[in-house]
């Protein structure tokens, strides 16, 4: 379990840091009529990602014992990692323009206050696997 969750952060919080510091250097950018910050467009690029490393880890190694689908698996973990995503910005969002954090400090802060919900969600909802059938 850990290992899928930190190398799902680690290669998000990588992408992150290189988007944000070296990549995407401009304020803020115009995508589809929209305005975003640096730091939305560093972190929805990065966030997703990063699901998709988890998503690959987790399910070959730390769920391998689960009978639904790969297809409903997938589908099940990116609606989880859309509200994951949401909720990362909200926090991010908040570190940054109230707390006055640095984004590449706010950024991996984030993931670690949302890593144990989004772990136990995974687990009853994306591989429907019960408490009971796999030991943390």
């Amino acid at each position: 379990m850990f290992f899928s969750a930190g190398m799902g952060f680690l290669v998000d919080n990588v992408v992150f840091y290189l988007l944000f510091q070296k990549i995407l250097t401009q304020p803020s950018y115009y995508i589809l009529f929209a305005t975003f910050h640096n730091f939305t467009v560093s972190l929805a690029i990065s966030f997703f990602i990063g699901v998709l490393v988890n998503f690959l880890i987790t399910k070959y190694m730390v769920f391998y014992e689960s009978k639904s689908k790969s297809s409903k698996q997938f589908f099940r973990f990116v609606l989880v990692a859309i509200i994951g995503f949401f909720a990362n910005w909200a926090v991010v969002k908040l570190f940054i323009e109230v707390l006055g954090m640095y984004a590449t400090v706010a950024r991996p802060l984030a993931a670690l206050s949302l890593f144990f919900a989004s772990f136990f969600i995974h687990k009853l909802f994306s591989f429907s696997l019960s408490l009971r059938h796999h030991a943390t």
